[in-house]
């Protein structure tokens, strides 16, 4: 992602520092990078099942996540652990799902907790478990990225109206940076809609302005919110 996109966002006298690929692509490349190379597969996989459930559930508020399907990684991609009711599906993303350029693409310990919508989990989320399918198969970046695209052309209907995915789990790990956390509501919209996005004051990011993999252009919103799935407040202190 564009390294411009890394600001601070102020919602209601506090501060939250989104930290979103901020290297380029020569860094990613760059022998020195953290994570140059994929880690072995079971330094992905998360050796407690129940532990993965439960932090899945934990993306959306209990009242959406109870009769969510859940999904598990496993070592030839996700898995279907619990049977839902509600049409959400909820699982745990890796680091793979990041951009290409960035730095932390192969990072090992990346565990984002996400809860799709019903459109979302029909549009988005195919595209998601199609890279973990990729990456797992030992794919290089240039092959899931292309992967990932003729899959989208192929097998993935256009966006639905309302797609959406909440991503509201304090126990997440989304980078190595300062401030790796933050409770969110992701939004995909057609791209070219306005929001007010990135402007001063605006809670409203673009973190994408095309979803890899989508058949027809689409723009990923993130809008930061105030507490957590467990109700509890997810306002930062500044010090």
């Amino acid at each position: 992602m564009n390294a411009r996109i890394i600001r601070t966002i102020a919602l209601g006298g506090f501060a939250l520092v989104i930290v979103l690929s901020a290297a380029c692509s020569a860094q990613a490349q760059d022998a020195k990078a953290p994570y140059p190379l994929m880690a072995p597969i079971s330094q992905y996989l998360m050796a407690d099942r129940n532990a993965e459930i439960a932090l899945a559930r934990s993306a959306a508020p209990e009242s959406i996540s109870r009769d969510a399907e859940v999904l598990v990684l496993g070592r030839h991609g996700y898995e279907t652990a619990v049977k839902g009711k509600n049409g959400f599906v909820c699982l745990v993303e890796r680091a793979w799902n990041s951009s290409s350029d960035s730095p932390e693409f192969w990072n090992p310990k990346i565990r984002g907790a996400d809860c799709y919508n019903p459109p979302a989990a029909r549009t988005i989320l195919p595209l998601l478990l199609k890279r973990a399918e990729l990456a797992l198969a030992g794919l290089s970046k240039t092959q899931i990225i292309d992967g990932v695209k003729a899959f989208g052309r192929k097998e993935v209907p256009a966006l639905q109206p309302g797609a959406m995915c909440y991503m509201l789990s304090k126990e997440a790990y989304l980078t190595d940076d300062d401030g790796h956390n933050v409770a969110h509501l992701m939004f995909y919209v057609p791209e070219g809609t306005a929001w007010g996005e990135n402007l001063p004051g605006s809670p409203v990011l673009v973190l994408q302005q095309q979803v890899p993999g989508a058949p027809r252009p689409i723009s990923m919103y993130m809008i930061p919110v105030r507490r957590w799935s467990d109700g509890t407040s997810a306002i930062a202190v500044a010090h």
